[in-house]
């Protein structure tokens, strides 16, 4: 499968936000990770931003897969970029 990284950025008062979509949120991850399409996620230090590597059969499935989260859902993420990775080691 492709790897695709992705990136996005979180809204300015995420940790009120989040609060009651995260449960929702990570319980999503976890079936990602679990079918083996999530490789990893997670935000930046600040907060600010969110960077997440996915083996994916196409760009089209990363997008679905962020779209449905509800942090895309609930503007949470206010914004997100797809590329295809080619990993060299």
């Amino acid at each position: 499968m492709t790897k695709y990284v992705m990136w996005g950025s979180y809204c300015p008062d995420v940790l009120e936000k989040r609060a009651p979509h995260r449960q929702a949120h990570l319980d999503g991850l976890q079936k990602q990770k679990q079918d083996g399409i999530l490789v990893a996620i997670g935000p930046t230090q600040d907060l600010t931003k969110i960077f997440a590597i996915y083996e994916a059969p196409s760009i089209e499935a990363v997008k679905t897969l962020v779209e449905n989260d509800p942090y895309w859902q609930q503007q949470i993420w206010t914004e997100y970029e797809v590329k295809e990775w080619i990993q060299t080691i």
